[in-house]
């Protein structure tokens, strides 16, 4: 495998002033939605984790995190549609309003999971901010209270997406492409 990661190629879809950009943007907008609020924003690990740090840094309310994880891919390039959660939340969210950090949303099956999972622990509410939006692939509706950047219907890597745990520290959002064996993996 690291042989065929070593001959990928990776065209650069956002690029990384892009994404500073619009995360101070979403920040901006999250602060303005939650003034004087109990604000606890959650990480999706692995894949949110750059977006949910710098997306902490442009908050301006005061804020709790916490942080859980769920397995969707299983090392592959489509989503298996069995949510598989890892590991889950330390922090009480009864009368809190959850924020979400998701790295990217395609079926849908992920975050509206995790979205009912949380809405049942008694939350004042449960948004979700995500980077990457891409309905092309939606197969479950989800309401989206923030996002970043729609994108086409690509496997994405960078900025904490991944291709079999590579990738994620890419400083830019990036497209693969070759060898075949990598990709049809």
């Amino acid at each position: 495998m690291r042989d065929l990661v070593a001959e990928a190629k990776v065209s650069v879809l956002i690029d990384a002033g892009q994404l500073a950009e619009r995360v101070a943007e979403l920040g901006q907008e999250i602060s303005r939605d939650h003034e004087r609020k109990d604000l606890l924003v959650v990480c999706v690990l692995k894949g949110s984790v750059l977006f949910f740090a710098d997306l902490c840094r442009s908050i301006s309310v005061p804020l709790r995190m916490d942080m859980l994880a769920v397995e969707s891919y299983h090392g592959g390039t489509q989503s298996s549609g069995n949510v598989r959660f890892v590991h889950d939340l330390r922090e009480d969210v009864s009368g809190r309003h959850v924020l979400l950090v998701e790295d990217i949303v395609d079926t849908g099956r992920t975050i509206t999971h995790l979205v009912n999972i949380l809405g049942k622990r008694g939350p004042a509410s449960v948004k979700v901010a995500t980077l990457l939006d891409k309905p092309s692939r939606r197969v479950e509706e989800v309401d989206l209270a923030y996002t970043g950047f729609e994108v086409p219907d690509r496997f994405v890597i960078g900025y904490g997406l991944d291709y079999a745990q590579y990738f994620r520290n890419l400083p830019y959002i990036g497209v693969l492409e070759g060898p075949a064996e990598l990709l049809n993996a």
